[in-house]
């Protein structure tokens, strides 16, 4: 009896140490420790050993070239700054500047004051008081010298005018013929201050820009001006 009870608990131990070692030891069953398509975690002491020719072609490997740095340029330009005038009126100022606006780098407008020729004037010095320029009068009416008149007013009071002539050709005979009559004719250019309007340019290589085909107005010039 003793023996069977024996024999029986024997057989119970060695199927549990079976089954321990069969079902209990960790990857017994040939299966893997993380999901499918995972990559399997390994301590460097379980990798193998590179062989020499592996570790060779690692040491040849040259390093990687820096990534190469962007370097950027501007080219020089050259600039030539431009006045443009005179023009006339506003009108024909604002028609330049719609012209250029798209041909220059800058652009501004400016009005000046220019002394202009009016005329030339042909008179007779004032004389000592309003008396004695009547005289004068009456001896240039003698002579058939007409188209005067005797000037009360202004900053030549008593002065004579024989004239005011816009051809200086013409100034000069009037003087001539009342010399020739024994009185002491003179000439003096006159002139008034007009307005004067000019365009200043920027422009790239201004020693190739063609204005003028823009630029329909007459009379307009050019010359170099300082830039801004």
């Amino acid at each position: 009896m003793f023996l069977r009870l024996l024999f029986v608990l024997l057989t119970a131990l060695n199927i549990a140490v079976g089954a321990w070692l069969l079902l209990g030891q960790p990857y017994a069953r040939g299966g893997t420790p993380s999901d499918p398509g995972v990559a399997e975690l390994r301590l460097l002491s379980e990798l193998p050993e590179p062989g020499p020719a592996a570790a060779a072609a690692t040491a040849a490997a040259p390093a990687p070239a820096p990534a190469p740095t962007a370097v950027t340029s501007s080219p020089n330009l050259s600039y030539s700054c431009l006045a443009l005038g005179p023009f006339a009126t506003p009108q024909d100022l604002r028609n330049a500047r719609q012209a250029l606006s798209a041909q220059v780098m800058r652009m501004r407008s400016r009005q000046e004051q220019a002394s202009q020729t009016s005329g030339w004037w042909v008179y007779l010095p004032a004389a000592g008081s309003r008396a004695q320029a009547l005289a004068v009068a009456r001896q240039l009416a003698a002579r058939n010298i007409d188209d005067y008149f005797v000037v009360s007013s202004g900053d030549q009071p008593n002065t004579i005018s024989l004239g005011l002539f816009k051809d200086p050709a013409n100034a000069r005979k009037r003087r001539d013929e009342v010399t020739a009559a024994g009185f002491p004719a003179r000439m003096n250019e006159r002139s008034e201050s007009v307005p004067e309007y000019w365009l200043d340019l920027v422009v790239a290589d201004g020693g190739n820009f063609d204005w003028r085909s823009h630029v329909r107005t007459s009379g307009i010039g050019s010359h170099s001006t300082g830039c801004f």
